[in-house]
């Protein structure tokens, strides 16, 4: 099976600790397929988004078990890329009505138009 770059991004990680990355050191947090790599992350990044990335950071979060009703199950196995994009880019992460634009020089509020 070959992976489409379409494939490799499945969608930003949006909690209070991505957004504080993202002011304090100017780094997107994304998911990513399994398979995918750091060339292969910032191809996808580049020609989806038309920008330049200048960093790229992985990391695989290890399932761990755990209880749920008594019953042990397995979390969630899944891989995480932190991107430093080039100063100058950035990337609208919750789209054109979202209420936070995430980019590389800062996080700012917009107003969705009623």
């Amino acid at each position: 099976m070959d992976i489409t770059i379409y494939d490799i991004i499945k969608g930003p990680v949006i909690t209070d600790k991505a957004y504080k990355v993202n002011n304090k050191l100017k780094q997107l947090i994304i998911k990513v397929h399994m398979k995918a790599n750091k060339p292969l992350v910032k191809e996808a990044l580049e020609k989806l988004f038309n920008v330049k990335v200048d960093k790229v950071r992985i990391s695989i979060r290890k399932p761990k078990m755990r209880l749920a009703n008594r019953r042990p199950i397995k979390g969630v196995h899944e891989k995480k890329a932190i991107v430093t994009l080039k100063e100058g880019y950035s990337i609208d992460v919750l789209g054109q009505n979202g209420t936070d634009i995430v980019a590389a020089d800062h996080v700012q509020s917009v107003q969705a138009k009623e």
